[in-house]
């Protein structure tokens, strides 16, 4: 799987391009001036157990394993603008509350399937959100394409992402992209690799990660 069909894969099981996605595929960072607000050790342990909640293991390691919360930082602080770092950081808070809400605990201490149902909840709304924001962000495009037709200018307006949206791709990326994911989950050919039109393939078999 290479990174721009993760990409693909990303945007079909979110409802949206992977943000931040562009600095993501040429390798760029961010200005270091742009800075943003440090993470904690408890905060990757968070991200570690929201990941293995939409990445879990099973008969190949899950999420945690791949180390994905440490990833999904080095994305956010590299990748994200900083007012999406700001959604993602307090997105961390709104997951505690949404659970202590809902099942009177933490989100640490919550159960396997209290964290399953509540992520199946904010999936759905996620997913929804996502669709507003498509649609919002096609009129914006109309009406600042319209303007500049006219000679006029026009400031686009946006909506920002929703903070599961981020925490969703980020887990699904870092886990494919980590030797976890690429060698243990995926079937891995290292480049220069050959080339057979004719490989066996049984029902069943994992797919291919290519560097």
């Amino acid at each position: 799987m290479e990174r721009r069909e993760l990409l693909k894969l990303i945007t079909v099981v979110t409802g949206g391009a992977l943000i931040g996605g562009e600095l993501f595929l040429t390798g760029c960072k961010n200005d270091p001036k742009i800075g943003g607000e440090a993470f904690t050790d408890e905060d990757i342990a968070f991200l570690d157990e929201a990941s293995e909640t939409i990445m879990p293991a099973t008969t190949t390691p899950g999420a945690k394993a791949a180390k994905t919360g440490l990833f999904m930082t080095v994305m956010v602080n590299d990748c994200y603008t900083k007012e999406d770092q700001k959604i993602f950081h307090s997105g961390i808070s709104k997951l505690n509350d949404a659970m202590e809400k809902k099942h009177k605990v933490s989100f640490m201490e919550a159960s396997p399937e209290q964290r399953k149902e509540l992520f199946n909840e904010l999936d759905k709304e996620a997913r929804e959100y996502a669709t507003k924001k498509s649609e919002f962000d096609r009129g914006e495009s109309a009406k600042a394409n319209e303007a500049k037709a006219n000679g006029q200018k026009y400031e686009k307006k946006t909506m920002d992402p929703h903070y599961f949206t981020m925490v969703k791709q980020l887990s699904i990326l870092g886990f494919f992209t980590s030797k976890t994911g690429a060698t243990e989950t995926l079937r891995h050919v290292a480049v220069p690799g050959k080339f057979d039109g004719n490989f066996p393939y049984k029902k069943g078999d994992k797919a291919w990660f290519e560097q």
